[in-house]
């Protein structure tokens, strides 16, 4: 290159920057530097035929391949991530790296002594593999709204993050899923963009996990919706006195059905303590698969953590009873809500549908309620969307079941935050036979999902029914 700032101007003009961007490469001690990796054909025709008019020398070219994402960013972040060399750094890219990538041949062959192949010499060659192809589960189109509508959330309602999750409660079959902030694979500056949090990060759930507590109850044959309790307007858990969001200061009679409709955290805590006990407690929520991975298929799964029986203190149990005191990645509640959708069968939240055209087998996992659970269950979970914290989330024509939480996260100094919540919906349609579950979550917000995340969670149930083609349900006159 005898004339370096001649030939800078030139890619200056077609790739963009400042010259001081490529005069290090032009003017390097050596026989070989990249300029710039991975230009379009066109721009670097373009740029050959001007420095051929201007008749500046000593840039080459070579061949090489560049990923393209035929509906951009859409998708980017379940999809993953790879360098310019190929290699898979994040996402299903990387989860799935060993059959996506294949394998280099290669060449073995006599040589003289300089390095050359002997004509006629013994040589062995061992082809390359091409990598395999796999298909997913995601509908673009709805991942592509989903992706918009969490993200206009998050700015809404002044969260940390969002995430959003859409999959069949029958099958585990994931159809969308993301979290912000979402990657820009253009320049990324924040790594944690590459996280689906669903997935990675732990929460306190919140009261989400009533439905657990609820289920476990009924399970065990010490609980109905119909059952009624004298519930204290507060009850001590540990050293401290739990109450209810409404500042309800009486005793009141309520129906478990009641009580989940309303959210409270008291009647909760009672059943615990007072009813279903420790020990029962405790197995029903290992039973649930709280504080164990789910085995979806996106690299960085967490556990949680959450306690075992044998480490319960005075305060364990009551606080698990509405979801506070343990922190799990949000997709355990997606598991769990899919086994009461599914009449009490777990399945495996999953992307991966098949590998080289062969149908790959996602087993359902071990029966965890008996249908009459999840059928009575479900039954409660309509009261929350009609009348109770998830009626801004009812879809209508739709038979939803669901329900909200808003859990308090703990300060690293002790304590809660003020005001600081992950509120969360999540719930399927139609309820007597789902074919779609949508869970909805804002992290580090100040609103109670009740006017937050059931807002958010309206606008991506009714997108997915409309856009997987779900029927309302059928009405009787």
């Amino acid at each position: 290159v005898t004339d370096p700032s001649g030939v800078a101007r030139i890619l200056v003009a077609n790739l963009g920057g400042s010259a001081s961007d490529y005069t290090g490469a032009l003017t390097t001690d050596s026989t070989f530097a990249y300029v710039q990796r991975q230009v379009d054909t066109d721009v670097a025709d373009t740029i050959k035929q001007q420095l051929s008019d201007a008749k500046l020398k000593g840039v080459y070219y070579l061949d090489d391949t560049k990923r393209v994402y035929p509906y951009g960013t859409t998708a980017a972040q379940i999809l993953g991530y790879v360098n310019q060399d190929g290699a898979a750094l994040s996402g299903l890219e990387y989860y799935y790296d060993d059959i996506l990538k294949g394998e280099d041949g290669q060449r073995v062959c006599e040589a003289s002594a300089y390095g050359t192949p002997i004509a006629g010499g013994v040589s062995d060659t061992i082809a390359a593999r091409n990598g395999t192809d796999i298909v997913l589960s995601i509908d673009i189109d709805l991942q592509d709204e989903c992706e918009k509508i969490i993200s206009d959330a998050a700015k809404t309602y002044e969260a940390e993050s969002g995430s959003v999750m859409v999959a069949n409660p029958k099958t585990g079959e994931v159809y969308a899923a993301a979290s912000t902030p979402l990657p820009d694979f253009s320049n990324i500056t924040d790594a944690s963009s590459l996280n689906l949090k669903l997935v990675t990060d732990s929460y306190e759930p919140g009261s989400v996990f009533k439905v657990l507590t609820t289920a476990i109850g009924i399970e065990d044959g010490l609980l109905t919706k119909d059952s009624t309790f004298n519930i204290p307007a507060e009850i001590l858990v540990g050293d401290s006195y739990v109450h209810d969001d409404d500042d309800r200061d009486y005793e009141l009679d309520m129906s478990v059905d009641y009580a989940i409709a309303k959210s409270s955290n008291v009647a909760m805590a009672y059943y615990v303590q007072n009813i279903i006990g420790a020990k029962r407690f405790a197995d029903g929520v290992e039973k649930f698969g709280i504080g164990q991975k789910t085995g979806i298929d996106f690299p960085g799964e967490a556990a949680g953590i959450v306690k075992s029986y044998g480490d319960y203190d005075g305060s364990t149990a009551g606080s698990m009873a509405f979801g506070q005191g343990l922190s799990i990645p949000l997709v355990q509640i997606v598991r769990a809500y899919c086994a009461v959708a599914n009449d009490g069968v777990p399945t495996t939240p999953h992307f991966l549908v098949s590998k080289a055209g062969e149908e790959v087998d996602w087993p359902a996992g071990d029966r965890i309620i008996s249908k009459k659970t999840a059928d009575e269950e479900t039954d409660m979970m309509r009261s929350v969307m009609l009348d109770g914290s998830g009626a801004l989330g009812q879809v209508e024509g739709y038979d939803i079941a669901g329900k909200t939480g808003t859990g308090e996260q703990a300060d690293e100094e002790g304590g809660y935050k003020e005001n600081h919540f992950v509120a969360s919906l999540c719930g399927f349609a139609n309820a007597d036979d789902p074919e779609v579950l949508v869970y909805t979550g804002l992290n580090g917000i100040p609103y109670l999902a009740a006017v937050s995340a059931a807002n958010v969670f309206h606008d991506v149930m009714q997108q997915s029914v409309t856009i997987l083609g779900v029927a309302p349900a059928a009405t009787s006159n």
